[in-house]
């Protein structure tokens, strides 16, 4: 509605210049202006709201960006699924079953949360603990933005430490430490992922609390920016996958994300 309202307008304006500078030029009224204009507007309405992927393909560094609606679990390239600094696993009193990591639990990894720590503690056997923490489940620290890479099916899946948890189970972040994680995490795709494409969740909600200081909108810009200022130093990977969860993708302004991918394109 508000493009449409905005094309009618638009059209009244010109036509009022026109009638001005040419008051012959033009006789507007009657029902046929009306329906012709009220076409135009709603015509131009439509297409502009009409819903349209949300996509950018670059060619310096040769890459493509989407952000699509979907369930990250579902996708079958590499993942990135978001986890604390103790890398807790145990649900549902540390981590809850609803929760992205405790759905990737029973949905990759069977349910079984012993093999899931096993592999996780492979994956962590070159990272030294920087602290603990006096808590129910796991106590040993690791440093934010340490990266466990496990393998899942012929792909990588990973677990990214971006928040911390303290003794009560409770984890959080900031924007700072979710920048210097998504930093890391990028050299470690490239690294690891042999191209390809990755998909990542929206991160800064669920379990670091960060909802309401850096929202789904704010996190796509995040991300995406991240992703773009790592692979112009490397390659990171061949396509970038935001996913977004239904009811966050209805919220997004759309056309704005288009605007911003846009925008990230060398000058």
């Amino acid at each position: 509605m508000t493009h449409t309202f905005a094309a009618v307008g638009a059209i009244a304006v010109v036509l009022e210049v026109v009638e001005i500078l040419f008051p012959n030029m033009l006789v507007v009224h009657g029902v046929r202006w009306g329906l012709g204009i009220l076409t135009v507007s709603v015509g131009y309405g439509l297409v502009r709201s009409w819903p349209r992927p949300i996509e950018q393909v670059y060619s310096s560094p040769n890459m493509t960006i989407r952000v699509v609606k979907g369930d990250l679990l579902a996708e079958t390239g590499h993942l990135v699924i978001g986890t604390c600094d103790t890398f807790d696993t145990l649900p549902p009193n540390v981590i809850a079953r609803g929760s992205l990591q405790g759905q990737a639990l029973d949905r990759l990894f069977g349910g079984d949360v012993g093999e899931l720590d096993r592999r996780i503690d492979e994956a962590l056997s070159a990272h030294t603990p920087v602290d603990t923490v006096e808590k129910t489940g796991k106590q040993l620290r690791y440093e934010l933005g340490t990266i466990a890479v496990l393998k899942e099916s012929g792909r990588k899946v990973f677990l990214l430490a971006y928040s911390q948890m303290d003794e009560h189970n409770q984890a959080r972040s900031t924007p700072d430490r979710i920048w210097k994680s998504l930093l890391n995490l990028w050299a470690e795709v490239s690294r690891h992922g042999s191209g390809g494409t990755v998909s990542i969740p929206v991160i800064g909600g669920g379990q670091s609390r960060l909802a309401q200081v850096l929202p789904a909108q704010d996190s796509i810009r995040f991300i995406a920016l991240s992703f773009m200022l790592a692979s112009r130093r490397e390659k990171v990977c061949d396509e970038l996958r935001i996913v977004v969860r239904p009811t966050d993708f209805s919220r997004l302004d759309r056309l704005e994300l288009q605007a911003f991918l846009s925008s990230l394109r060398p000058s």
